[in-house]
């Protein structure tokens, strides 16, 4: 990511939080103003093209997408007046905005969990994957497909997050863009994920206890999302961030292999 790119985030980023209202239906708009810049290189171009006034991009969206509400027009005007790297980093930071917006609008709602169980049966689900990420199947009907199986499944910010992103994949696999949501939402709510992998499930003390053993290494509150995984044999395997923390009985023992067969 360019440094203008980086600048330009944390723009729409601060814009959203004082944006006025925002709700599922801000969401819901930030992510149809995506499919609309996806689907014209002609406008994502325009409205991505520093050279033109700031002033001149801000009445394009007020022409395009003037009919969306006052929080998700602010939103809009604040993204197209910054600099960014490229059209496609513009179509990603809204994108971005509209995961966000979802978490916004239902902090009761724990959306890193519902959209890691969603991301392990779309993984555990080879057909599934391919049907939602086939590049030639019709973007809408993947967008419904989502919400049938959510439907009663899962709260309506993560059918929107979901629905929405399989609809406009850009050459992005699907778990590879939930992740990405999952990370968004996380860093929006203040806190980072572990994907933690074990034998068998943690109990809720141990949940606990390695939930502030990270808090304290990270100095942030730290969410758990737990795979459970046999061949892990004992101990834990913790990816967080860019880190992985490797303490599992089968590590030590290939590791043992290792030196004895060296």
């Amino acid at each position: 990511m360019g440094s203008a790119t980086t600048q330009a985030l944390a723009a729409t980023t601060s814009a959203l939080t004082a944006a006025p209202g925002v709700d599922l239906g801000v969401a819901r708009e930030l992510f149809a103003a995506v499919r609309t810049l996806a689907g014209s290189s002609q406008l994502s171009g325009a409205l991505s093209d520093a050279s033109a006034p700031a002033e001149a991009r801000r009445k394009v969206v007020s022409s395009v997408f003037g009919g969306y509400s006052a929080g998700t027009v602010a939103v809009l005007d604040a993204a197209v007046a910054q600099r960014w790297s490229s059209a496609d980093d513009l179509i990603s930071g809204i994108e971005e905005a509209g995961v966000r917006a979802a978490a916004i609008a239902e902090p009761q709602v724990d959306l890193e969990a519902e959209l890691f169980s969603v991301a392990r049966t779309i993984a555990a689900n080879p057909e599934l994957e391919l049907a939602l990420g086939s590049r030639l199947g019709d973007s809408a009907a993947k967008g419904a497909l989502v919400e049938n199986l959510l439907n009663g499944r899962a709260a309506e910010a993560t059918t929107i997050v979901v629905s929405s992103l399989v609809q406009i994949p850009r050459e992005r696999r699907v778990r590879s863009m939930l992740s990405r949501a999952l990370r968004v939402v996380a860093d929006q709510r203040g806190r980072a994920v572990a994907t933690v992998f074990a034998a068998a499930d943690l109990t809720d003390e141990q949940s606990s206890r390695l939930q502030s053993t990270l808090a304290a290494r990270y100095g942030t509150e730290v969410s758990l999302n737990v795979v459970v995984d046999p061949a892990v044999v004992g101990g834990v395997r913790i990816e967080i961030g860019d880190d992985v923390i490797d303490a599992t009985v089968s590590s030590r023992l290939g590791d043992l292999r290792q030196r004895l067969a060296g």
